[in-house]
């Protein structure tokens, strides 16, 4: 019974969590398209606000890589003073790991690709490179999942896969929003939103998601797959 009212909760919790996050960007595009009241202020305080962001989401993965370095370097007599623990068959990093690291990596290149296509008025090849880096987000995302179902070890009854899956769940969360603002991007670009106004702050932000991503899976990989 408790463990159904912690579900409900967790449940509901997310959607006004989704309902909000909706709610504030449904807002943000009506001030800048249709109203145009993002001004030179406004627009500085918004590029300050992503600043933050992006430095909250650094800590926050500063985190799971702490509690990860805690428990690989200085292994406890609880998990056999080894790490990773003896029952615990790690991934191989040059399978699907590998593959989902070259797949960010490339979608890093078609983001930057849409942004300077964007720049140059070829409105074909800003469509194009941001439908590309939306396929490609959604590929990584499938990927992940295949990868988990596969996992010869699981969330709980040990430190390793507790933090394996903290650390490359919230990433792949990380992803899925991406790939989300992307898709939103994708649709006002088709639409030629961002050539009738002349600005590109939505662009510029989603760009700098997008890599911020791109860098932390680097980090993600080589110390969870590799090391």
């Amino acid at each position: 019974y408790l463990h159904s009212e912690v579900s409900w909760g967790m449940y509901l919790g997310f959607a006004l969590l989704f309902y909000g996050v909706y709610m504030w960007f449904r807002d943000v595009i009506i001030e800048s398209v249709d109203h145009n009241h993002h001004t030179p202020v406004v627009k500085i305080h918004l590029r300050y606000g992503m600043t933050l962001f992006i430095a909250s989401e650094v800590m926050f993965f500063v985190a799971w890589f702490w509690a990860y370095f805690n428990a690989s370097l200085f292994p406890s007599d609880l998990i056999g003073s080894v790490w990773p623990p003896k029952d615990i068959v790690t991934f191989d990093p040059w399978d699907i790991p590998l593959i989902n690291t070259l797949i960010l990596l490339l979608s890093g290149t078609t983001v930057t690709w849409a942004h300077h296509a964007l720049e140059e008025g070829d409105r074909e090849s800003f469509v194009q490179g941001l439908a590309m880096t939306v396929v490609l987000g959604f590929s990584f995302s499938l990927l992940q999942i295949y990868e988990y179902h596969h996992a010869s070890f699981d969330f709980s009854g040990n430190i390793y896969g507790a933090v394996f899956y903290m650390a490359t769940g919230f990433h792949g969360f990380h992803v899925f929003s991406g790939v989300v603002i992307n898709v939103v991007v994708t649709i006002m670009a088709y639409k030629g939103v961002f050539e009738k106004r002349g600005h590109y702050e939505m662009i510029e932000k989603a760009g700098l998601y997008w890599h911020f991503v791109d860098l932390v899976w680097v980090f993600v990989f080589t110390f969870f797959y590799l090391i």
